[in-house]
């Protein structure tokens, strides 16, 4: 995605450590009411950012989390998985950047 250049590839980590923060709070603003069209959209963006960096566990996560939001399941334990795949992915970028 970046071929090889380390100040994009740093600003595409970075963003999409700020946009994940973003989509959980947006998502954490839906709860309860997390069935909504939104609550699945925003899912379902945080999953394509994700893929897009390789971050594989948040798109696992986000398509679980996806998946519930769509069917009516309860989403409560996907959501908790999301954040903290967030978290986690949040972390390696942070230390990644910090080290850079």
């Amino acid at each position: 995605m970046t071929l090889g250049d380390d100040g994009l590839e740093r600003e595409v980590l970075a963003m999409f450590a700020a946009q994940s923060v973003s989509l959980i709070a947006g998502l954490a603003a839906k709860n309860p009411n997390l069935n909504s069209a939104d609550a699945v959209a925003l899912a379902h963006m945080l999953k394509g950012s994700a893929r897009a960096i390789g971050a594989f566990r948040v798109v696992e996560a986000a398509e679980s989390l996806e998946i519930r939001l769509r069917n009516g399941d309860d989403p409560s334990r996907a959501f908790a998985e999301v954040d903290d795949a967030v978290a986690e992915a949040k972390a390696a970028i942070d230390e990644l950047l910090r080290r850079s």
